[in-house]
Parts: C-alpha cells; structure tokens; sequence
C-alpha cells in the first residue's frame, strides 16, 4: 500500500514533497538522439525543451573535445511523415543536415567554423534518411514534396532522389536533384552497397503501414547514376521488413517479421541482378524483436563489427539486451545494467548506444565493438544527480483480460525515501495508455513518472494489446479493435491491481497523450464507471475527423485499427467520443497545442463545448506554436503544475509544491 521505512514521515498519498520538481521534468533534462559515428569522431543531437525544443548538432572529437555545431536559431529536425528522423548525416568527414525552419538540407561544418551553407533550394520539399555514395559525389535521400496550395495527403509525394554534391547544380547555384523512384506510396532507408554497384531500398503503399508489410528493393546503379530495374528481394504481403543495410562485405541484411518476430536476416551470397542467390538467413532465430516499428527514419538496432560480427539491440518482454552474433552464428548476450537500448552505431574501434535504466536518465554509451562492454559516457540527459529513493522500479506485471486474453503492464508503485503512506491508506493510481498506438512502455527512468510516484500517486504503464515487443501476434491484436482491447486492458490493469489492494479503486484515473489520449477517452466515455477522472494530451476524440484530415503517413492507419472506410463508416462513428460526451462522468483535464497537424483543436473547442453545456468539471488548456507535442519548456511547466492541482482537487489531497490553485467549474 506504499513504500514503509524506518523513520519515514506519514502523509496521505499525493501530498509528499518530491525532489522531482516541476522545473526539472519540464526543462532541467534534454533529449538525446540520432548518435552517428564518422572515422574518429561521434555526434549527436539534443534537444533542449530551454530552447523551445530546438534540437542542436553535437560532434565529440577522439582529444575529449565537445562542440556544438549547429548554434541557434538552427533547429535539426525534419517533418517528413511528419514524425520525422534520420535528420543528418555525418560520414566521409561531410555533414548535412536537415533545418526545421525551411526543410532544406544544409552543409555544416564540422569543425563548427564555417556557418551553415544551404544545399538544396527553397521550395516544398522535406528530406530524411541519408546515405553518401560510397564512390559518386551523390547524397542519396527521401524527399517529401508537399503542395503549397492543397497540401491534401493525396497531393504529398514520397520519392527516392540522388543529391548531386560535386559541383552539378540546378542553374541556380543549389545542388542538382535527381528523382531515382518514384510511384509507391512511401520510401525509405536508400541504402548503397559498399562498392556504388547497388541500391537497396524499402517502399510500401497505403492502407499498410511499415509494421504491417513492406517490400525491400534492389537496383543496380548505373554509370550515369539512374536505377536499373529493380527487384523486390524480401517482404511483401503480411510481412515487415525493416532496417536493411550492407554489412563491410557487401551482405545485404535486415529484420524481417516472418517468424512472428523481427529477427535479422542476411543473404548467403550476393544479391544478383536477376534475384538473390538463394534465400535470405535468420542468422539468430529467438523469439525476440530485433527491429521495432519505423515511426521516425533511420533506426538502428543492429551494426556490423571489423571481425565479421553483428552487435544487436534485443527486446523480450519487455525490456531491452544486447547481443553479439558471431560469423558462425554463436549468440552471446552482453550484460548491461540498463532496459532500454537504441540507436547502435559502430565504426572501427568504437560502438555507441543510447542506453537508459531505471534509475538511469538516458546517456549516450560508448562501447567496446569486439565484447560489447562500456568504454564511457559521452553524454547525458540529465546533469545533475537525482536521489536515488525516489526513484521508482518497475514491477512487470500480467493479467487476463477480455476474451481470455493476457495483457501486460509495467507498475510503478509510491516511491520515497523520506515519506510513506497512512496506515490502511491505499494511493491513488494514474493509468498511462501510451501513444501510438504501436508503441511500448519503457522501463527506463522517466522524470514524467517520478513526478507523480514521488509524490505518492501510483502509475501504471500498460503495453495493452497492439504493443511491440511481444512479437506480430500481440501486435495485431489490436487491428479491427481499436478503442475496445486497449480500452478493456487499461481497465483490466486498474481493477487487477485495485483487487490486489496496489491502489485505492476510487482514486484512479487515466492519462494519456494522441493515440493514448483516444484511449483515455474512449475508456472514460465507453467505461465511465471506472475511472474518477482523466487526462488527455491532445487526444483523438473524432475518429472520422481523424480519417477525412490525417496527414498522408497515418492517412489509412485507422483502417486497420477500426474497420475499412469505405464499407464500415459508422464503426467509426460508434467509436468516436465525440459523440458520446454525455456518458462522461469524471472530471477532465484537457491540454491540446493549437498548431497540432495531426489531432485537431477544432476536436478539444467542441469537447469543451459539450462539457460546458453539461456543467460536467472540466479544464481546458491550449498552448500557442506547440504542435503534437509538447516542447517547450514553458508549455510543460504549465502542464505539469496543472495536473498536480487537478489531481489533488479531484483526489482530496494537497500538494506540497505550493502551486498556484485550480478551480473546477462543477466540481463538488
């Protein structure tokens, strides 16, 4: 019923007072990502919530050296898919990276002298996932073009383009652009072989999204540049392939879910021009992912090592390893002491990894490429040192739920090293639905969760079913039920663990953000017996808003989550809590960004509309220049302070951090 020490202050739940403060989880911390390694040197970018979520350019040189290379106002980031990823790239001592501000990809320097030199021209353009060639001055790249006037998703273009980088340009001093493939839908990871002879590359078409089938392709490149024909040489219905890439001696590789689960894949022989010789290999088979679903470019979870090895980034229940496949197959697993792993590079004599625990913010890792073992920290997320006791650990929970199917859940009790809860008190307990919905829980230090569990609130993450890292299976489970199985397992983890007395079965409530925040409204309209009250973050609320203004990735994702368009609309509508906001009992918190592209605000304007009109308690906060997303650190601030003040007027306790009081139109 909470955490229970020796000489620990008694307090209700929620009324601790937490070294985790508001300033801390909304700015103190910076965002990690995209780690590239070139010769010598390592870069990274971060992202500074301080600077508006301006993500910057970090380049690590072998003398110890840290330089920022992309000063403000350059922000490195790219909305392609409009998620984004795979924003620079950093190889054969060039750097190119994508700017926020106008899509267009600029040279920088790396030695952080010259400033930025634009490469390509002003226009509608957006570019991600690029890869040099490695015998041509030629940058291969996506590029996403969007009509200026009618930027419909059927208006956006996805191509495969060649970025001439030796002198040939446009007539207008920018570098020439070459349209390599065009015609599907999507495309993604241009991928040359190691001698300029191929190119690799995946492409698949609307309704699939890239976790449920892809094609992975091959070309020959000719003298001139231009693609011959190409072939498919893996995927194709049913199937996802992922992460493909040329190991030092031209073996093409990549994670392919035929067995169920993403395991990697490389081809005995040469991949010919007539078709592979041969089928391609599972070189591990495991009942493990070893890819994960391609929200953002340029994921990499595996890399290749000077002894003909291949360093693996695992996931199995939940939590994250890594491996190294010997030549002959030998699988080795390398003990780490952390649960999350991303991003792997390798490049000579170093490794690098994103890697986070649970007491652990995220760090990027160098390791020793030959046994896998940390070599250092090059950089942190957070600075300062956190207190260890109030930091919580996950508990990895099971539980049945609806249809005698199992669901999966990561709990993290009330966590104090100063205070504990009332005898026979129970706390209160958040349910996080995350986002997505293909998306996982995370084991690893979150300052978002500590925040609460620090203060005595109870959280449970739920990896309901449609979650990854559980195989294709557990995956799938959710098509067709969107708004049911993820509601009924978010349900089914509250009352599993009210009835094990975790948690006060009349204080829970559920939080949850886009694809989690249609969870938590559907679970408080479909279900409102359940939850006393809810938090959304720019939430779905209108299924059939979502089809008709969806932007071109996600323009069919809800087909396969809800039903087909053309022949089940009113599914969509049954659905849809827009049209059901009279069922919602408990009083809400909504906070939505007003330049949101992908969930509305005209959804949150008629929520509050209804709420209004019902007298039913309700808060509403909207936030200028955020989109899907909170950045910045002030718009987290405000958010943070009014979810502690919601929670305590709801729940009936006072927070300790003297924030500024709420009122709750209609709340008794």
């Amino acid at each position: 019923m909470g955490s229970v020490g020796v000489g620990r202050v008694s307090a209700p739940f929620g009324s601790w007072v937490s070294p985790i403060d508001v300033d801390l989880v909304a700015g103190a911390a910076i965002a990690l990502a995209e780690p590239q390694l070139d010769g010598d040197d390592v870069y990274w970018l971060e992202g500074r919530s301080t600077e508006g979520g301006r993500r910057t350019l970090i380049g690590h040189t072998p003398d110890g050296a840290t330089r920022e290379l992309t000063p403000a106002p350059f922000n490195v980031r790219n909305r392609v898919h409009e998620y984004g990823g795979g924003s620079y790239l950093a190889a054969g001592g060039r750097i190119v990276a994508s700017s926020f501000a106008d899509g267009r990809l600029w040279s920088i320097d790396p030695e952080g002298v010259r400033p930025p030199e634009a490469i390509t021209p002003e226009g509608p353009w957006r570019y991600a996932d690029m890869r040099l060639d490695p015998v041509r001055p030629v940058l291969y790249a996506v590029r996403e073009t969007h009509d200026p006037v009618d930027d419909l998703p059927s208006t956006v273009r996805n191509d495969l383009v060649a970025i001439a980088l030796g002198g040939l340009t446009d007539g207008g001093g920018m570098a020439a652009v070459r349209v390599l493939v065009e015609g599907p839908d999507f495309v993604a990871a241009p991928r040359p072989s190691p001698d300029g002879s191929l190119l690799a590359w995946l492409e698949w078409d609307h309704p699939d999204m890239p976790w449920d089938a892809t094609r992975l392709r091959v070309a020959a490149i000719g003298a001139d540049g231009s693609l011959g024909e190409a072939r498919t040489v893996a995927g194709g219905p049913g199937i996802s392939i992922v992460q493909p890439e040329w190991s030092p001696t031209g073996v093409l590789h990549f994670a392919s879910d035929e067995t169920a689960w993403w395991n990697l894949y490389a081809f005995d022989g040469p991949v010919l021009l007539d078709g592979p010789d041969g089928p391609a290999r599972n070189l591990a088979p495991m009942e493990a992912e070893l890819g994960d679903p391609a929200w953002v470019f340029d994921r990499s979870t595996y890399a290749f090592t000077d002894d003909g090895a291949v360093l693996a980034v695992v996931r199995a229940d939940g939590a994250y390893g890594l491996v190294r496949i010997a030549p002959d197959g030998t699988l080795a697993r390398i003990d780490l002491p952390f649960t999350e792993l991303e991003g792997l590079r390798v490049g000579g004599w170093q490794a690098a990894v994103l890697a986070a625990g649970p007491h652990d913010g995220a760090v990027l890792l160098r390791l020793d490429p030959a046994t896998g073992e940390p070599a250092g920290v090059l950089a942190r997320s957070i600075s300062e040192a956190l207190h260890a006791d109030a930091l919580p650990t996950a508990e990895s929970i099971t539980f049945q739920t609806t249809g005698g199917a199992i669901a999966r859940a990561l709990f993290f009790p009330p966590t104090s090293g100063e205070f504990q809860g009332p005898e026979g008190e129970r706390p209160p307990l958040i349910v996080l639905s995350h986002g997505g919905p293909t998306s996982a829980a995370s084991s690893a230090l979150s300052l978002d969760r500590a925040f609460f569990t620090s203060r005595g609130i109870a959280v449970v993450d739920v990896d309901y079913r449609g979650s990854t890292g559980y195989g294709r299976p557990y995956r799938d489970a959710l098509k067709g039920q969107w708004g049911i199985a993820d509601v009924d397992d978010c349900v089914a983890a509250a009352r599993f663990l009210a009835d094990r007395g975790s948690v006060d079965p009349a204080r829970m409530a559920i939080r949850g953000g886009s694809a989690g925040g249609y969870t938590t409204l559907a679970a408080l309209t479909f279900r409102p017996e359940v939850f006393a009250a809810g938090i959304s973050h720019y939430g779905i609320a209108d299924l059939e808003l979502i089809h008709a203004d969806s932007h071109k990735f996600e323009a069919r994702y809800e087909e396969s989550l809800v039903a087909p368009w053309d022949t089940a609309r009113q599914v969509y509508r049954d659905r849809s809590p827009i049209h059901f906001l009279d069922r919602v009992r408990a009083p809400m918190l909504l906070c939505q960004g007003l330049d949101d592209k992908v969930v509305p605000p005209t959804q949150l304007a008629a929520m509050v509309a209804e709420f209004t009109a019902r007298g039913l308690p309700h808060v509403a906060m909207t936030f200028e220049g955020e989109g899907h997303g909170f950045r910045r650190a002030e718009t987290k601030r405000a958010v943070y302070r009014a979810e502690l003040a919601f929670l305590g007027l709801v729940f009936g306790f006072t927070p300790a951090d003297g924030i500024e009081p709420m009122e709750i139109p209609g709340l008794a």
